[in-house]
């Protein structure tokens, strides 16, 4: 994984003032088109409103920007994820997602714990079947997240060779 440098601009005294983490995260965000980018800004909005008192841990990595909600900032402590790729944005399972019961068969991937699920809207966060998929995973998490503190962004990671960010156009 690649360190996260210091990014800023400079100030009135020649002093460079750090880019807040919600900046950083908008500019990595802005490499995307302007619809996955749309769809990855609404999605955290509803991640957001849906999890208070979560910590937001940011990986601009190779494959995809990723986005983890959890109680702490220890990655694996995250219950979610919110991952943008260059055509969609997928809301990961991550602690608990190969035992959560999905009688809709909504949750995909075949790895040892974690499953997703491809975000055709940012409303299907809200729908019913996410919901109670949400609900579930929260219940079963090694840590819970508390309600009452406050959500902030720390960016964990960035890598410095990186996929492409918008689809190549065929010629």
């Amino acid at each position: 994984m690649g360190q996260v440098g210091q990014v800023g601009r400079v100030g009135q005294v020649g002093q460079v003032r750090a880019k807040s983490p919600a900046a950083q995260l908008g500019g990595f965000l802005a490499k995307f088109t302007p619809e996955v980018a749309a769809s990855a800004r609404a999605a955290l909005v509803r991640m957001r409103k849906r999890l208070p008192g979560a910590i937001e841990l940011v990986y601009d990595n190779y494959n995809a920007l990723a986005i983890g909600f959890g109680p702490t900032e220890k990655a694996s402590d995250a219950v979610f994820s919110i991952a943008v790729f260059p055509r969609w944005v997928s809301l990961f399972f991550l602690q608990t997602g190969t035992e959560l019961p999905d009688p809709q068969g909504l949750l995909k991937g075949s790895g040892k714990h974690v499953r997703h699920i491809v975000l055709k809207s940012p409303a299907d966060i809200d729908s019913p079947p996410v919901r109670a998929l949400m609900k579930e995973a929260l219940t079963r998490a090694d840590v819970g997240i508390d309600r009452s503190a406050k959500n902030r962004i720390v960016i964990k990671s960035v890598s410095a060779k990186q996929r492409p960010r918008v689809p190549r156009t065929k010629a």
